[in-house]
């Protein structure tokens, strides 16, 4: 499943991801803190958004983190 890190300030995405262990992702995220090469981040809250490309129906877990 796609993954994807917003700076929930900003709207800047920080990063995509795909990854089969979604629970664990989330896990992770919820913890402490969330560094990437732009700074510390907090988690804050998430949405599972779901949307149609090509016919099919996806869906992505969209993580929303602001910085520490």
């Amino acid at each position: 499943m796609n993954v994807v890190f917003v700076d929930s300030v900003l709207g800047t995405e920080l990063l995509h991801m795909v990854s089969h262990d979604v629970a664990g992702v989330l896990a992770a995220a919820q913890g402490e803190s969330v560094t990437f090469p732009v700074g510390h981040f907090k988690y804050e809250f998430h949405n599972l958004d779901f949307y149609e490309e090509d016919g099919e129906i996806r869906q992505e877990l969209v993580i929303y983190v602001k910085k520490v």
